[in-house]
């Protein structure tokens, strides 16, 4: 109840340490100067010589500019702070991480039902940011979906199964390695690739697709790579699907369209939520196995790491290479790189018999909330260029093979 209340204490200044900086343009309001006509300023003598009032008047104008506001003087001020607080999201995730370790008892409060309101929340922190157009001209171009579900249950699944044979893991941890490659993307993708600058919409449609996949893909996958079976109850991630992922993002967009004046008001404070509830889901799924973490030494370390990194590098390049737009690109790369690790220790808990196989998912859950948090806080500072197409199709960059064209090119042959 002690570390409760000192939780609820520090909730006001967690928000106004977290909070991301938004477009000044957006939300400072600039008083309007009074207008001074072009002839008083350029020619102050002859105005004062014909009219003494109007020179008083002139004076006046040109020197009672309205200051500043003290609202306006705070809030410039948390701005700037909030700009390096955002800067040091990583740091945030370190030290929740730390004292997880440390002391396992200071999260056993958060139960399952707060880890559940934790995520809703995350969710409903990204829905007041959107719109249904957003989502409208994403499901346009359907390309980049494909693509990061092909990543997510293609390429990481292959890349874990190698790591894990690589660094010689017993078949415990190799199965939970093998387990958080086969998971869906984590919700805390959203929260990155919103401070990344990246598609929030791409990005919570790919979270809702690979969720979805996951009813079907992981078992399937553990079952080619591992020869085990993993039971996924279908119905229950659908409807937490619904309840976690959809549900909120919809109330927010109702918010934000019905509402606009009360999310304008609220949007500085959207992320807050969302940093803050990443922090409290990695520090509880840390401290329910704190124990086997620490014994699990840089042998399990170092090839979790490796599919985070290398995760989100091949996540990048690859859709660069086929013709994605940088903001797709960038949002993708978060998305593979950033596994629903809870989600995995979850079903690890429940249906592998070895208690060592839940260890390669709370060691994921650290190393992914680090790297996507990284690439994001690096991702916030580089600015994208204006696209003049919302993503390239594969076909506009590379058009359909014609064998008589590329022989004639081969044969040095003009078209």
């Amino acid at each position: 109840m002690r570390f409760q209340a000192i939780i609820l204490c520090m909730l006001p200044s967690l928000v106004g340490a977290f909070a991301p900086a938004f477009p000044q343009n957006r939300l400072i309001v600039t008083p309007t100067l009074p207008k001074i006509s072009h002839f008083s300023i350029s020619a102050p003598n002859v105005s004062a010589a014909r009219d003494p009032k109007s020179a008083l008047c002139m004076s006046a104008t040109s020197t009672d500019i309205p200051e500043e506001g003290l609202g306006t003087k705070i809030f410039k001020a948390y701005t700037k702070t909030a700009n390096v607080a955002t800067t040091l999201f990583p740091l945030w995730t370190v030290l929740f991480t730390g004292v997880a370790l440390k002391s396992p008892s200071s999260f056993a409060w958060f139960t399952t039902d707060y880890f559940t309101a934790a995520l809703a929340a995350l969710m409903l922190s990204m829905g007041i940011t959107l719109s249904p157009a957003d989502f409208v001209k994403v499901a346009s171009r359907p390309n980049s979906v494909i693509m990061q579900f092909s990543l997510c249950y293609a390429m990481m699944p292959i890349l874990a199964l190698g790591l894990g044979k690589a660094f010689a893991l017993d078949p415990a941890l190799l199965a939970g390695m093998v387990l958080v490659g086969s998971i869906n993307g984590g919700q805390a993708s959203n929260l990155c690739t919103y401070i990344a600058k990246g598609n929030v919409a791409l990005s919570v449609l790919m979270t809702t697709a690979t969720t979805l996949g996951a009813i079907f893909m992981t078992p399937l996958l553990c079952q080619l790579l591992l020869g085990a079976v993993v039971p996924v109850d279908a119905t229950g991630i659908a409807k937490s699907t619904i309840q976690v992922v959809l549900a909120p993002i919809a109330i927010g967009m109702t918010t934000n369209k019905f509402f606009p004046k009360f999310v304008k008001a609220i949007l500085p404070f959207a992320p807050v939520v969302g940093v803050v509830s990443t922090c409290l889901l990695v520090a509880s799924a840390v401290a329910q196995v704190a124990e086997p973490i620490l014994a699990a030494g840089w042998s399990l370390q170092i090839p979790i790491i490796l599919l985070h990194l290398l995760g989100g590098l091949v996540g990048y390049l690859l859709p660069r290479a086929t013709g994605f737009s940088e903001v797709a690109s960038r949002t993708m790369a978060i998305e593979t790189s950033m596994k629903s690790s809870a989600f995995g220790f979850l079903l690890a808990k429940l249906h592998f018999g070895d208690a060592a196989a839940r260890v390669p998912a709370a060691v994921s859950v650290v190393w992914m909330a680090l790297t996507g948090s990284i690439l994001a806080v690096i991702w916030r500072y580089i600015p994208v260029g204006k696209s003049k197409t919302f993503d390239r199709s594969l076909v506009e960059k590379y058009p359909p093979f014609n064998p008589k064209k590329t022989f004639a090119k081969l044969m040095g042959k003009k078209d």
